[in-house]
């Protein structure tokens, strides 16, 4: 029966980590929406108040038949290009819609299997990875590495490799000092933006106005401040401030804050700035899904001796025991050094537990028969993993509360 309850699985929490494969496919989906009914909305004003201006220079005879036929052409010219945007738009929802469907099944597959020893669930564990992997490689900017990984295992419609590829190619632009993308990509996602409170629009304007300045061209700058920083003037009276001195000092200056908004360290600001908006936008995690997976891998595997001063089986040739701890391995040690420790509900102590003087803790039985073994006397014991040697009455027996 243990065994059974230690096999079964639980589908609920394996999806915790799951939850960005259908957030993001909704966001994209209410976007889409939100711009459609903008274009309705625009092209229905436009409409209203051509019609209204036509209808009345026709009765007050301003516009005789042939003008008003034409405008009249004009307006359904510009129904037709509405009508051409929105098929556009619903096609790409239809899109959506399929990916959101296939994700909803990927997820619902793993309802179907009631074991993690069943083989099942051994590839649905795969395709996971696999989505892992693809996430990680876009966050790194390896778009084409992704792609063809998504392609190769079959799951395209399981990743958001348009998404991803954008939003690296936005990162990059600014990067690169150009401000041009990424105010291009503020401008389409402007009514998302509202519902949160993020500078990134204001920085970039705040960006254009420094190097207005550091390249001498003084009344630009000025007229850029008028423009765009001076209509947020509440929010960002501070950062306004700042700004006007800078008129006041040259590039070189080594006087603080203006060496600091003169530095090309602003560059890298705005990359990670936008990085963040974009996925708070979207609803994506900060850290690629395959950290937070390995992290809390890592952590239930975890324990002190993990990283004792000692060395494990692995690396030390005097020791008596083999490990296949995979914390304790070359490749892992490290990376779990800094993570925390899992909570254990159940106690892993040996039965009949001792300590030594070296204060290591073993079961007694299994202690007194490694130290048979290895040819010492009743009246000596071994610890397994220093190899040093003890008098057996200097063990302590160890009870647990």
């Amino acid at each position: 029966m243990a065994e059974l309850s230690s096999t079964k699985l639980n589908a609920e929490s394996h999806l915790i980590l799951d939850q960005p494969i259908l957030r993001l496919p909704l966001e994209l989906a209410k976007k889409n929406f939100k711009t459609v009914q903008l274009n309705v909305e625009h092209e229905r004003k436009n409409l209203l108040s051509t019609l209204k201006v036509v209808a009345n220079d026709s009765i007050s005879g301003k516009k005789d038949a042939s003008q008003a036929l034409e405008s009249l052409s004009g307006m359904i010219h510009r129904m037709q290009g509405l009508k051409r945007k929105i098929q556009s738009l619903h096609e790409e929802e239809k899109i959506l819609h399929e990916h959101s469907r296939k994700r909803i099944q990927h997820l619902q597959d793993l309802y179907q299997i009631p074991s993690l020893a069943d083989v099942k669930y051994e590839e649905w564990s795969r395709i996971r990875l696999n989505r892992l992997l693809v996430d990680y490689l876009l966050r790194s900017g390896y778009g084409d590495s992704a792609r063809a990984l998504a392609k190769e295992r079959g799951i395209d419609d399981l990743v958001d490799l348009d998404v991803f590829v954008q939003c690296h190619e936005v990162e990059q632009s600014l990067r690169w000092r150009s401000t041009t993308e990424c105010l291009a990509w503020c401008a389409e996602h402007r009514s998302m933006m509202k519902k949160t409170s993020n500078n990134l629009e204001f920085e970039l304007r705040l960006q254009q106005y420094i190097e207005l300045r550091r390249h001498g061209q003084v009344l630009e700058a000025k007229k850029h401040a008028q423009k765009y920083l001076s209509s947020n003037t509440e929010p960002h009276l501070e950062e306004i401030h700042r700004a006007a001195g800078l008129l006041a000092y040259s590039p070189d200056t080594q006087i603080e804050p203006y060496k600091t908004m003169y530095s090309q360290s602003r560059w890298n600001h705005l990359a990670n700035l936008f990085v963040k908006t974009h996925h708070d936008l979207f609803s994506l995690p900060a850290r690629p899904l395959l950290h937070i997976a390995l992290s809390a891998g890592l952590s239930v595997l975890k324990t002190p001796s993990c990283h004792s001063k000692y060395a494990s089986s692995t690396a030390n040739a005097s020791s008596s025991t083999t490990t296949v701890c995979p914390i304790c391995s070359t490749e892992l040690n490290e990376l779990a050094r800094n993570l925390p420790y899992a909570h254990q509900t159940k106690s892993n102590v040996e039965n009949d537990p001792i300590v030594l003087p070296n204060g290591r803790l073993y079961g007694r039985e299994r202690l007194l028969e490694m130290s048979a073994k290895v040819g010492l006397g009743p009246d000596l014991v071994k610890d397994p993993t220093t190899s040093e040697v003890f008098e057996a009455s200097q063990i302590r027996k160890v009870f647990i509360s």
